[in-house]
């Protein structure tokens, strides 16, 4: 074993493998930081380069996309508002009011140091125990993974501010939002009024970068100054944070790399619902809640740290089923594939050299997309100090060209104008963004998984609440609510005897 993990790691640490995995993790940032340009494009743009490259080289190349694609999202979400990617909703929450107080270099400093030690912890997870965790994830079925969902959603009181009727009102629009287009299972067509656009549903990027981008940016049209070009200070010394600030989110970190690791496992998830639950999580557990959504680095921690682990945790169930935990590794496993090799069990036997060179490729990958971002952090921070009037029509440029490039349709970029609109109504009337985005990407989850449970049960629900693991969750949903709601009661108590 001693024999092989050597030379894995000195194949990987080749210099033409290092220039692919260096040059992967750059074109990574740059689809990550462009909306709708995310590591999914990224790695299926750059997959047929791989097909005359060897194994090793091609998957060096497709390490370095997979993580530079994820962690350059955290760029426009800090500055614009904007996330880069599914996986960086929540970073948006915290980050860009960071950046509006003048604490963007704070803001970098977290996200850069998080992203990386939880990419770095969910990798020694893969190696470490690989095989074991896969094997874990085996037994979730429908049932399960509708018992998840469910428990997923009941955090939307924590992503609401004020009102959670309004939140519980915004989930459910974003539920209903989801459901346009063909049924799962049968593929019915639903709510498409004649439109054969709609028969697919709204896509995701569209959806996410008109609720959070264009719908902030026509608040802000709204206003006849600049005041944050003038305000704003861009001058940067260090990476921001300190080691007593850092060591002061320690808990956080492990707590929400740990949730991203966990949520990269199951199948289907991803770093997108892993970075909502790790964000709600960071926000219960917090003794002050109230700050969150306004600029507390908790937030940024909570986001960075879940996203970048859920990297390692979705190449778990890839390596060691053959299944993919996301749509990134979906591409991958293709990469795999078109090499002659078959993830599963039996892949870390007979592919000994491939396994440990991928381990190597994604050290190298983490501690490259590192110094990329703390050598170009100051920069991005200049962003900040361009004129609204100049930059705003960029970034919405910018949108439409994400959105088009996702399925090369023009219709998306008249999605992208309906959920800005939407977006801007919704800020409008004080409704919460937040659990908008939640509903839209669990909705279409819960209501497969509870179909196909279903068939499974002869349209018994009664063993959705029985099977041992969906219990636990159903447990945790039922406490989490009851506690919310205990901790509400009590909160108005205390206001009113005031």
């Amino acid at each position: 074993m001693l024999a092989d993990l050597i030379a894995g790691f000195s194949t990987m640490f080749q210099l033409y493998n290092m220039f692919l995995v260096i040059a992967g993790v750059a074109m990574g940032l740059v689809f990550g930081s462009i909306p709708g340009l995310t590591a999914t494009m990224a790695v299926a743009i750059c997959l047929p380069i791989t097909f005359v490259m060897d194994p090793s080289s091609g998957m060096a190349l497709l390490m370095g996309l997979y993580i530079g694609g994820v962690s350059g999202g955290l760029i426009p979400a800090i500055l614009l508002k904007l996330p880069g990617t599914p996986s960086s909703i929540s970073t948006t929450f915290d980050g860009y009011p960071m950046a509006q107080k003048g604490e963007a270099g704070k803001a970098f400093g977290f996200a850069i140091i998080c992203s990386f030690l939880g990419g770095i912890l969910s990798i020694f997870v893969l190696i470490l125990i690989s095989p074991p965790l896969a094997e874990f994830a085996l037994k979730f079925g429908p049932i399960e993974y509708f018992a998840i969902t469910i428990f997923a959603l009941t955090l939307i009181s924590s992503l609401s501010e004020g009102s959670i009727v309004k939140g519980m009102l915004s989930a459910l629009l974003g539920m209903f939002l989801a459901m346009v287009g063909s049924a799962p299972i049968d593929a019915f067509p639903r709510f498409t009024f004649g439109m054969y656009q709609l028969d697919a549903g709204f896509s995701l990027l569209p959806a996410l970068i008109g609720l959070f981008a264009v719908g902030e940016i026509l608040i802000i049209s709204e206003k006849k100054i600049n005041p944050l070009a003038q305000k704003m200070n861009t001058k940067l010394k260090g990476i921001g944070v300190s080691i007593k600030d850092f060591i002061s989110q320690g808990w956080n970190f492990l707590r929400s790399s740990l949730i991203g690791i966990g949520i990269g496992i199951l199948p289907g998830i991803g770093g997108g619902t892993a970075n909502i639950i790790a964000y709600a999580t960071a926000k219960n557990q917090s003794k002050t809640p109230e700050k969150f959504g306004k600029g507390i680095a908790d937030g940024v921690v909570a986001s960075e740290s879940s996203n970048n682990a859920a990297i390692g945790g979705a190449l778990v169930p890839l390596m060691a089923l053959g299944i993919p935990g996301d749509t990134v590794t979906a591409m991958l496993l293709g990469g795999l594939v078109i090499h002659g090799l078959q993830p599963g069990p039996i892949f870390f036997t007979q592919n000994t050299d491939i396994v440990y060179g991928i381990f190597a490729a994604l050290i190298i990958a983490n501690i490259a997309m590192l110094l990329f971002l703390i050598y170009g952090m100051r920069y991005f921070i200049r962003i900040l100090s361009i004129p609204r009037h100049i930059l705003l029509p960029i970034i919405i440029a910018l949108c439409a060209v994400g959105a088009f490039a996702e399925n090369n349709r023009v219709f998306d970029i008249w999605a992208l104008l309906f959920f800005g609109i939407l977006g801007y109504l919704l800020i409008k009337f004080k409704f919460p963004i937040a659990p908008v985005i939640l509903g839209f990407i669990l909705g279409p989850i819960a209501e497969t998984n509870l179909r196909r449970g279903l068939q499974l049960t002869d349209e018994s629900f009664w063993p959705f609440l029985t099977h041992p693991i969906a219990a636990v969750f159903w447990v945790i949903a039922i406490g989490s609510v009851v506690l919310k709601a205990w901790g509400n009661h009590k909160k108005k108590k205390s206001l009113g005897g005031v």
